[in-house]
């Protein structure tokens, strides 16, 4: 498995267990109430800088881990990580727009918030099994 594979896959990890850890602490904070209630900017902060130092001290795990490994980039890896962030990016537009309608709409916050925080996430794990997946297969050919 390359760094990069190693990477991806830290990435796809990190990101499901930081929003399945904020979703619980949202859902358990409403208590049948609304969810527009909750209070939820501590707990989306919190699971944000948690999931990106989580994914920097993994990603530094694996350096002490393997300290020999080659780090390298080849032709091939780049076009991995291009494809994996288009495919990535494309739920980063999706969410932008939403919010820009959800805003003009005058939705509440809540769900404003929500649905970028929800599409970064899918930006970051759809983005990640695709480099996943091209890795374990090869890279399509247009």
């Amino acid at each position: 498995m390359t760094h990069e594979e190693k990477r991806a896959w830290i990435m796809l990890v990190v990101s499901v267990l930081a929003y399945a850890a904020y979703v619980v602490t949202v859902l358990g904070r409403a208590d049948g109430g609304a969810l527009a209630g909750v209070h939820y900017a501590g707990p989306l902060l919190w699971t944000v800088g948690g999931a990106i130092v989580a994914n920097i001290v993994a990603e530094i795990g694996l350096g002490v881990v393997n300290p020999r490994a080659s780090r390298a980039r080849d032709v091939r890896d780049k076009e991995i990580g291009r494809l994996g962030d288009h495919v990535g990016q494309a739920f980063v537009v999706i969410g932008g727009v939403s919010a820009m309608l959800m805003a003009l709409a005058e939705w509440d916050y809540f769900w404003i918030a929500n649905v970028i925080y929800l599409c970064f996430v899918l930006s970051a794990v759809l983005g990640s099994i695709t480099k996943v997946l091209v890795y374990r297969g090869s890279l399509p050919q247009w």
